[in-house]
């Protein structure tokens, strides 16, 4: 298996940035990964990054290392008396795995339809979307780590899954490549259809009318990626204490606020954005989405430069009205690997 050197990567970001690797290669094969440390070119030390669809990434600058885009596909299934057992390689589609699953009256995935990327993205971020996230179905996460070349899965209750947050952006962050999931879906269906919108949809209400549901409202509010660069939601929406919210409801009494935990409120980042005044701001060639105002897009031609400042000047507009912080979602990659986000926009 021998890279291509340089790598371009305008092709494996979302935002369409015109960024390079000094080297890449894409992974078709699990076996593979079995030569892959024995090859002239390898280097321990070398930067590495893993894409699936780079639909979460933001190129700060050219990469000096090796990016490795992951392409292993299949799905195969077993059952129990109480459920569908999935074990899905991590270079699939994840909309089109839900939308497999639904086709095969194996229902309980729905309320994740739309959101873009592989499955061997989703335990990093732990995705979520409208009251459920994937550690609700994750029942283990395989892996390969660059260090010896060993395999490992990790249980999902070794996976230390939180709120957009896992195992795998800490202590295994750039240390493995996920190859597969295993997914366990219960045969009893229940409806999620408690968050925003979905509640006009009542509890007499099947699961393909939750995933049409789904679909119509993502793209109603999220730009196409092909036709306007994006990683979708930019921030995280965040989590301040219960006495904060209350404080900021006596302000806003429309704002959106949910329960998280003990004594703990989770707002909406789009909200606070586009109170602040920011939906369909501009800066060069980047902006806020006119509809959207959690998504950041490229206009055509923008630089890693004027979306990092574009972000910044989100952040600092939202902190200052609302003495809330930000925190992107997005990944940012700079030289040598990932950055601090937070510290990146600050």
């Amino acid at each position: 298996m021998q890279p291509s050197m340089p790598f371009p990567l305008k092709s494996f970001n979302t935002f369409g940035l015109d960024a390079r690797a000094r080297m890449g290669l894409i992974l078709s094969d699990e076996r593979e990964l079995d030569s892959l440390r024995q090859n002239a070119w390898w280097s321990d030390t070398m930067p590495r990054l893993l894409i699936g669809e780079g639909s979460n990434i933001l190129f700060t600058a050219d990469f000096d290392g090796l990016v490795i885009v992951n392409r292993l596909k299949g799905i195969s299934v077993q059952e129990t008396d109480d459920a569908w057992l999935l074990h899905v390689a991590a270079g699939e589609n994840w909309h089109q795995l839900i939308q497999w699953t639904l086709q095969n009256q194996m229902p309980g995935m729905e309320n994740l339809a739309l959101i873009p990327g592989t499955v061997g993205a989703a335990p990093v971020q732990n995705i979520g979307a409208y009251g459920v996230e994937f550690c609700r179905f994750c029942d283990y996460v395989d892996t390969w780590h660059f260090v010896d070349g060993h395999r490992e899965r990790y249980r999902a209750e070794q996976c230390r899954f939180g709120y957009r947050d896992s195992l795998f952006k800490h202590e295994l962050h750039d240390q493995v490549i996920i190859t597969a999931v295993g997914l366990r879906i219960p045969k009893k269906w229940q409806s999620v259809v408690e968050y925003g919108p979905l509640k006009a949809l009542g509890s007499e209400v099947s699961a393909e009318q939750i995933f049409n549901a789904i679909c119509e409202l993502r793209q109603s509010k999220l730009p196409d990626p092909v036709v306007l660069g994006n990683a979708g939601s930019f921030f995280k929406n965040p989590v301040i204490s219960s006495a904060q919210a209350e404080e900021l409801k006596r302000d806003y009494p429309t704002m959106p606020c949910f329960e998280a935990g003990a004594g703990q409120n989770k707002l909406a980042a789009g909200w606070l954005i586009d109170q602040a005044g920011l939906k369909g701001f501009t800066l060069g060639t980047a902006g806020v989405h006119r509809d959207q105002a959690l998504v950041l897009v490229n206009l055509g031609g923008a630089t890693a430069t004027e979306i990092l400042a574009l972000a910044r000047h989100v952040a600092d507009t939202v902190r200052q009205k609302f003495a809330v912080q930000l925190e992107p979602e997005v990944r940012f990659i700079g030289v040598s690997g990932e950055i601090n986000s937070l510290q990146a926009i600050r």
